[in-house]
């Protein structure tokens, strides 16, 4: 596609014409990621349009390719009567999270547009963390009393078909004794079995479920070790609240791994895209970048401190940022294997020795060959063994420093209940150079009259 009929600029001006079917064929004619791409790059107000001119269900398709951010802005900028039409259209899950990114005003002003059992459910589903079960469940699942027949069931199926359109039928829930999880029963065997046959009878017993506190990681293991699509949700009286799909899971891990990343990359304070305010964005960047100075500042007091070393041996600036480097690629390491076992559960926040203990063996063999490594590179050279043993000490130490706190520092912050994504990096960066620069200075202190010059 040309730059003259990109995608957005087609979409720009079938909104700015208002009229419904235009903007609808548009939309169909454009590909997942063409969509995508030309929703990103409305302005705020022709988003709210957009959704605006749209009808509710083929508005909450749009919002639903969203990210969560985007979609509460555009919520923010609609009469609460639409955004409740539209949130209605979306699964329960998702109506959560959109209202969940919401100022309350905004939230409690579209919830009481909603159908007050929808916004009921809705304030239900908010009181669960995210990365628990609770957080990721819909609401939308077919449960019946064990004394239901299967004919009983399939007269229901039909009675409410339109209903049940937008539900992801593969099982059904057995309940008993106000909503208490019994059984599970595929839609395969109920429609194979005979009319007059009693849920009771035919159901899988023993099913397998989670509550609503479970945890994203046990929901992973749960689905890796068997062939479900979703799991039944139960709460602390066993009663079956809802249901948790293996595509869920799966986006919720993936949405995760990214917002550490972010977190690892400085971007601090909530998803960012180039969709968003500049003002936003200036601030989300600026804020954390503006720590970074003070933190560097800290390094290179270490340097003023020898600057009369430096400016004898001005070959050490050459070592300097090699040394500080590859010891903050060996921390990242550390760093990146914590946050993996802290969010596999198979390593505790309280497990200081045993961490430092992995880390210092493998820092210490690392350290030495590739200490061993730039010492005979500096020896081939400068030919000078002190310079040498200078640069492979300095190295070989750094290195055993830098994975020590790498590891350890995520686990430090996990116990005082901060993300460990958010500061080991800067944190580690600011110690491995001011040690790094620390080491080789005060090591060629000791030895300058041999290496001057």
């Amino acid at each position: 596609m040309s730059k003259k009929h990109a995608p957005w600029k087609l979409l720009k001006k079938a909104i700015a014409s208002q009229d419904a079917n235009r903007v609808e064929e548009c939309i169909d004619s454009f590909s997942a990621t063409e969509r995508a791409r030309a929703i990103s790059r409305l302005t705020d107000e022709e988003r709210a349009l957009l959704v605006t001119i749209l009808s509710p269900s083929a508005a909450a398709e749009i919002v639903e390719e969203l990210s969560e951010s985007q979609a509460a802005e555009i919520m923010e900028d609609i009469a609460p009567s639409h955004a409740a039409e539209i949130l209605s259209e979306l699964p329960s899950a998702e109506q959560a999270d959109i209202v969940g990114e919401l100022e309350e005003k905004e939230a409690s002003a579209i919830l009481s547009e909603m159908l007050p059992s929808e916004a009921e459910e809705v304030r239900e589903l908010k009181q669960y963390p995210s990365d628990t079960a609770g957080g990721l469940m819909i609401t939308e699942y077919l449960s019946y009393p064990s004394t239901f027949t299967v004919d009983d069931v399939i007269r229901d199926l039909r009675d409410h078909s339109e209903t049940y359109t937008h539900f992801d039928v593969k099982y059904i829930y057995v309940t008993a004794n106000h909503h208490t999880l019994i059984g599970v029963l595929p839609l395969r065997d109920l429609l194979l079995s005979p009319k007059e046959a009693r849920l009771s009878n035919i159901l899988s017993e023993k099913p397998v479920f989670v509550r609503t506190k479970t945890p994203l990681e046990d929901l992973k293991k749960f689905l890796d070790a068997s062939a479900y699509t979703g799991l039944p949700v139960v709460d602390k009286y066993g009663e079956l609240v809802g249901v948790v799909k293996r595509a869920d899971v799966e986006e919720a891990l993936g949405e995760r791994a990214e917002e550490t990343l972010m977190k690892i990359s400085g971007i601090a304070f909530g998803e960012e895209l180039r969709s968003l305010p500049l003002r936003d964005r200036t601030v989300r960047r600026f804020s954390w970048l503006s720590v970074n100075i003070f933190l560097n500042l800290i390094s290179a007091s270490v340097i003023a401190l020898y600057q009369n070393t430096l400016s004898e041996a001005v070959v050490l600036a050459v070592f300097l940022p090699i040394i500080s480097d590859m010891s903050g690629c060996s921390g990242n390491q550390a760093i990146a294997v914590t946050l993996r076992e802290l969010t596999l559960g198979i390593v505790k926040p309280y497990e200081f020795a045993w961490v430092l203990s992995k880390e210092a063996l493998l820092g210490t063999i690392n350290g030495l060959l590739l200490g061993a490594i730039l010492g005979a590179v500096t020896f081939i050279w400068k030919g000078n063994i002190y310079l040498s043993l200078v640069v492979a000490l300095a190295l070989a130490l750094n290195n055993l420093i830098a994975v020590s706190i790498g590891g350890t520092i995520p686990l430090f912050l996990k116990l005082f209940k901060k993300d460990p994504a958010l500061a080991s990096g800067p944190i580690l960066t600011t110690i491995t150079d001011m040690c790094g620069f620390f080491l080789v200075l005060s090591f060629a202190t000791l030895v300058l009259s041999k290496i001057a010059g």
